[in-house]
């Protein structure tokens, strides 16, 4: 079994055992118990391997009928090195678990049925927020009710429902790998199967996976030459809209593979779920509390101390910028915030929907030589008023590099048709790349995905024909892709529509008149002599002609 199918089993494993018991509960509420053990089992086993290789020969040897952790034993013969100790795994791993708080010693807790499961679990995740990471992670389980009555109606009842829950967790993915590549996969194959029975809420935290190595893929190439291939280096990446953080991780997955480095992660998000959830996917996925920063907050309302800073020579700027905020989202664009040191030099998005609000926000801490590339509704492009006058000012000032066109009813949320806008600041190309790519695409279920297939066996590969195009920027794909010079631009209003510049439209066959009327005075002539026979042979028969 190949690596990735053992991710993918893990995933559905998993998946299942989330819809055998989550009972009545709705899935939402489920997924951030069943997300949370999970990262804790993470957490966990990462721990003890480093715990174990710390030991070396200390670490305690037990016997197979012993449930108790090699750890707790540690520490009750060595009670005068456990400052020393913690010390020593906070350098190498930046973080500490106590034995009791441990998975192992929750997982055999949960299976023996004890009493005490729901407070240990309850002082656990107390002690991860605020004691085990030099940086506190305050809040980290606070979407995560141990008192709710959805568990049960008293203590009793939800302790015996948490021991059913984690003992087929544990059992379930006992003879799995625990590396943070399996694991964090499988997470965010939960979170995906969650947020697709999530319905319309889905929005709010999760970027489909083919969408987000679009972006991911774009903002690691060269971007005043993406012929040239991947980045050496990007200092900071940002996602002002992050949701679950899959996109930011996809990012430094892509830059990393190329040999590449990233230096540090920054993302935002409003929903106090959702930002619990980047921040555990973040730690699950091995990245170091040191290398990331994730605030809870508004992006609009620009309320993250380091992005607000007034002066323009301290001002934060990013290598790489992707985003897949809220569509056409109402918010409050006051007077005051006209002012604004993101707007003022472009005037306001309407109140009805700050798709370019978000836009300006992430463009503003765009660096000289950084990408951003963004998921916007498809009626951005075109829409009048003071859109059309943001988006006049951005072409004018040549700052959009490309318009990617997808299919609709790519998301869980919406069916509406969204596009990809990438933007650079300093560009080197004095013309717009229009893609195409709303045919292009399979159908499953109530989805449109797409596709992904092998190339070298004759598969279509919608995602790589996107990248491969913005990457070598061709003058023009037949009804796919075109550089469009800004005379044609500005002759169309600075209308950015996709079907105006490169149509999907098979061309009608060409008929040549003169062929097809000699092709007709030859029927008539066969027709004639054929009609003339055939009354010769009705005479002889002594018949009526015709």
């Amino acid at each position: 079994m190949t690596a990735k199918q053992k991710q993918e089993e893990l995933g559905k494993t998993l998946w299942e055992i989330a819809n055998n018991l989550r009972g009545a509960m709705n899935a939402d509420d489920f997924r951030d118990y069943m997300l949370s053990f999970l990262f804790l089992r993470y957490l966990s086993d990462n721990y003890e391997n480093s715990v174990k290789k710390e030991l070396g020969s200390d670490y305690p040897t037990l016997a197979e009928n012993d449930k108790r952790t090699p750890l707790s034993i540690w520490y009750k013969e060595n009670p005068e090195f456990i400052i020393e100790f913690e010390k020593q795994m906070r350098r190498k791993v930046h973080y500490v678990i106590e034995p009791h708080y441990l998975w192992s010693s929750i997982s055999e807790l949960a299976r023996t049925q004890h009493e005490d499961l729901l407070k240990t679990l309850q002082r656990g995740f107390k002690y991860i927020e605020n004691e085990s990471f030099e940086n506190s992670f305050k809040g980290l389980f606070s979407e995560i009710n141990l008192d709710s009555e959805k568990l049960g109606k008293n203590y009793e009842a939800r302790n015996e429902k948490l021991c059913k829950i984690i003992t087929q967790i544990a059992v379930g993915i006992a003879d799995f790998s625990t590396d943070s590549d399996t694991l964090g996969d499988a997470y965010e194959y939960l979170i995906g199967q969650f947020a697709a029975g999530s319905g319309k809420k889905a929005g709010e935290f999760y970027t489909p996976q083919q969408l987000s190595t679009i972006l991911s893929e774009i903002v690691t190439l060269d971007s005043q030459n993406p012929k040239a291939g991947k980045k050496k280096k990007i200092n900071k990446v940002l996602d002002f809209a992050c949701g679950s953080g899959s996109l930011l991780l996809n990012v430094k997955n892509k830059i990393e593979k190329s040999g590449g480095t990233l230096s540090r992660i920054y993302g935002q998000e409003k929903n106090i779920t959702t930002y619990n959830l980047a921040r555990m996917n973040m730690l699950l996925h091995g990245v170091k509390d040191s290398e990331f920063e994730i605030f809870h907050g508004d992006t609009l309302k620009n309320d993250w101390d380091i992005l607000n800073e007034m002066n323009p020579a301290k001002k934060v700027e990013f290598d790489a910028i992707v985003a897949n905020p809220p569509f056409s989202l109402r918010w409050d664009a006051s007077e005051a915030m006209s002012e604004d040191f993101r707007f003022k030099n472009y005037g306001l998005a309407p109140k009805s929907a700050a798709d370019f609000a978000f836009l300006l926000h992430g463009f503003h801490f765009l660096s000289d030589e950084g990408t951003m590339a963004i998921i916007l509704p498809h009626g951005v492009l075109f829409r009048g008023g003071a859109e059309q006058r943001i988006r006049t000012k951005l072409l004018k000032d040549n700052n959009i590099d490309t318009v990617i066109g997808l299919p609709s009813n790519l998301f869980f949320s919406t069916g509406i048709p969204v596009c990809i806008l990438i933007l650079k600041k300093c560009k080197k190309e004095d013309d717009v790349l229009f893609i195409n790519a709303s045919e292009r695409y399979k159908k499953e279920k109530r989805q449109n995905i797409l596709r992904n297939g092998d190339v070298e066996k004759g598969e279509k590969n919608d995602i790589l024909e996107i990248i491969n195009t913005y990457k070598n920027r061709p003058e023009k794909v037949e009804r796919y892709a075109r550089r469009v010079p800004m005379e044609e631009i500005v002759k169309n209003e600075f209308n950015l529509n996709i079907s105006r510049y490169v149509s999907t439209a098979k061309p009608e066959p060409i008929i040549d008149l003169k062929e097809v009327n000699e092709k007709l005075v030859d029927i008539e002539k066969k027709a004639t002599k054929s009609l003339n026979e055939h009354n010769e042979y009705l005479k002889e028969l002594g018949l009526k002609t015709i």
